[in-house]
């Protein structure tokens, strides 16, 4: 993919938003094209905006992260998909990519110095193992 990644932030808390966008901005040539604070509006920015990538939260309000995965799958079945959640475990990581999710980041055990590293991994064109 090339350097002028669009990357849309969804997550109920401003505060990480606003923490994940400045890693972003500050720290690779991408750019954060759009926020929401549920899957539903996420939905609806990812047919907006057109992402390359998707960084969801499993818990929001309205609609969770997994129940926007499987509509944004549907409808930009080319938009890459990242969920950063505190929650992490087998189950979800199947549930996850089912859902059309390409990879599950532990907020816990991924600090924000780490997340563009991770990021690149799924941006990569080569599949994932």
């Amino acid at each position: 993919m090339a350097d002028q990644i669009q990357i849309l932030i969804v997550d109920d808390s401003s505060l990480l938003r606003n923490s994940i966008r400045s890693c972003i901005e500050e720290n690779s040539p991408w750019q954060v094209c759009g926020e929401a604070e549920n899957g539903k509006l996420a939905v609806e920015k990812v047919l907006e905006l057109h992402p390359d990538l998707v960084l969801l939260d499993l818990s929001m309000p309205i609609m969770n992260g997994l129940d926007a995965a499987r509509r944004i799958a549907s409808v930009a079945p080319r938009t890459v998909m990242v969920m950063f959640t505190l929650h992490s475990s087998p189950q979800l990581m199947n549930s996850a990519k089912s859902a059309g999710i390409k990879g599950v980041l532990s907020k816990s055990e991924n600090s924000l110095d780490n997340l563009i590293d991770s990021l690149k991994i799924y941006l990569s064109p080569e599949p994932i193992i």
